[in-house]
């Protein structure tokens, strides 16, 4: 099982970048968290709808389960930053064939609350990743440099409140860390990875990995997702796999639907999910106007800047060798001589 899983990952390595981006960037479909934030003063909603079949044959049960996830983020005080609340809450009927009896269980299975700060980016130097403007071919071939990927560490906590059957004998909160990183191996292709650590100081921590490789579509609005999420902990362990697609359907809106399941039978999970992620976007780049810039701020020249090489010009050579144009008054002075003179010109004519 092991070779197995080392074999899907590395299929999905070889098989989204600034902060902030124009159009939302969600999470959804799938699991997986990306290593970047959504920008500072940005509210993004994550909401979607679940259903799920469950068959264990050892305990010779059926599930049904109807659930809704949700998940809330805000870019807190600057770009690499970003708290994020995720919740799952569902409803689960069971039917236990040999007794035939039925039972019924509603509660969170997910609920946790943490802050996400993106430690490197690979895509920080403008120059080393602009654009070839006279090469499609440069810009779209695989680069080994491509596969260096964006990383981010998360530190939070997860939740049971009450008397929460699926986590019976949990505190409160316990703590919850996790490593995201996210390679962006081609204008359309993006690979992400996380490992968690969760519930850890409890009876039952939880270890977890999510492998997910995202494709655009030549309709960029399009796109389409492959996922492994492995579990590993004394209360559940398993195997799970995702797939879907996602639609734009403007810069702050975007739809999903997905499905999958496990291989093993104990239990067996299929499962299908429709979502919708909406953008409140708040954000402001962080640039000055020209008239407040300092001498080469934003890729500018600023008034500050203009002064002082006139002035360097004038005490280095003189103010008759310093050409700095015709003033404003002077432009238009010029121009209506130019005027009154074609106007005479048509006279004669």
């Amino acid at each position: 099982m092991k070779n197995f899983l080392f074999l899907i990952i590395l299929l999905f390595t070889f098989t989204i970048q600034a902060q902030y981006t124009d159009v939302i960037n969600s999470n959804r479909p799938g699991q997986s968290v990306s290593a970047y934030a959504v920008g500072r003063n940005v509210i993004q909603v994550e909401f979607g709808l679940g259903y799920e079949q469950q068959e264990h044959t050892v305990l010779l049960t059926d599930a049904s389960i109807w659930n809704t996830e949700i998940a809330l983020r805000y870019g807190l005080l600057f770009e690499k930053l970003e708290i994020t609340y995720e919740g799952t809450f569902q409803k689960e009927d069971i039917n236990y064939q040999t007794s035939q009896t039925d039972a019924s269980f509603t509660d969170f299975t997910r609920n946790r609350l943490g802050l996400k700060y993106l430690i490197y980016d690979p895509f920080k130097n403008e120059e080393r990743n602009k654009p070839n403007l006279l090469s499609w071919r440069a810009n779209h071939k695989f680069k080994w440099r491509n596969l260096l990927p964006a990383v981010s560490l998360y530190a939070g906590a997860t939740f049971v409140l009450g008397e929460n059957p699926y986590y019976s004998g949990d505190p409160i909160a316990s703590p919850r860390v996790m490593l995201a990183t996210q390679s962006k191996i081609s204008p359309r292709v993006v690979f992400i990875s996380n490992i968690a650590y969760d519930r850890i100081g409890t009876e039952f921590p939880e270890m977890s990995y999510i492998v997910s490789l995202t494709h655009a579509f030549r309709n960029p609005k399009w796109s389409i997702f492959l996922e492994q999420q492995g579990i590993k902990s004394d209360r559940y362990a398993d195997a799970l796999y995702r797939t879907g697609v996602a639609h734009l359907l403007s810069k702050n809106l975007q739809a999903d639907v997905s499905f999958g399941g496990s291989f093993k039978d104990t239990p067996t999970r299929m499962f299908g999910t429709i979502g919708m992620s909406y953008r409140l976007d708040k954000h402001v780049d962080d640039v000055k106007p020209i008239d407040e810039q300092k001498g080469g701020q934003n890729g500018q020249i600023g008034k500050q800047s203009m002064s002082k090489k006139a002035r360097k010009a004038k005490k280095g050579s003189g103010a008759e060798d310093v050409d700095l144009g015709p003033t404003k008054k002077q432009l238009k002075k010029l121009k209506k001589t130019e005027k009154a003179k074609s106007k005479n010109d048509e006279i004669d004519f």
